[in-house]
């Protein structure tokens, strides 16, 4: 099936989203810690993902708290159910992986909570920027770690640890 994308230029670099038919597929950094595998099935279309193109710079300048689109990811049963939990994570709010485990019902399931957090292909939207340390530190994330600090900031995010301090200068 082909996907459409385009990229463009946000506060935090560039952005690429790609949808199909079903929805929203993915939304990647300028450098990802997992990239989409499905690139050989692309084309460049900016007028099919105009709407979330649209959204997220309204959120990214601090226009939307919310989104209203579509979603389609692929991933695991498992995936999808920690993908669907983070939606829940209110804006201006951050969870720990230990209570997005529990949430999900999976109270044991910290690291794997935790890769599949990792692996999520629409960042942003399904805000795992929102997903920190047990100790309040700010842990992996796709974007890397400034652009999660970034993303939290603009949400009225702080916190009182020093790595977290650090990052919000």
């Amino acid at each position: 099936m082909t996907l459409y994308y385009d990229r463009f230029d946000t506060p935090i670099g560039p952005l690429t989203v790609a949808a199909d038919a079903t929805g929203l597929r993915h939304i990647l950094f300028a450098e990802n810690h997992h990239d989409a595998k499905d690139r050989g099935h692309w084309q460049h279309d900016p007028d099919a993902v105009a709407e979330p193109r649209r959204q997220l710079l309204d959120y990214l300048h601090g226009k939307r708290r919310d989104f209203d689109l579509v979603l389609a990811p692929v991933g695991t049963e498992f995936q999808l159910q920690v993908w669907h939990a983070l939606a829940e994570i209110p804006f201006g709010s951050t969870w720990s992986y230990r209570q997005l485990a529990q949430r999900i019902g999976r109270p044991s399931a910290t690291r794997a909570v935790g890769a599949a957090n990792g692996r999520n292909p629409l960042p942003i939207v399904l805000p795992c920027h929102r997903v920190i340390g047990n100790d309040g530190s700010l842990t992996g994330f796709g974007g890397g770690l400034p652009t999660k600090a970034a993303l939290l900031r603009l949400e009225g995010v702080g916190n009182d640890g020093a790595q977290v301090a650090d990052l919000f200068g």
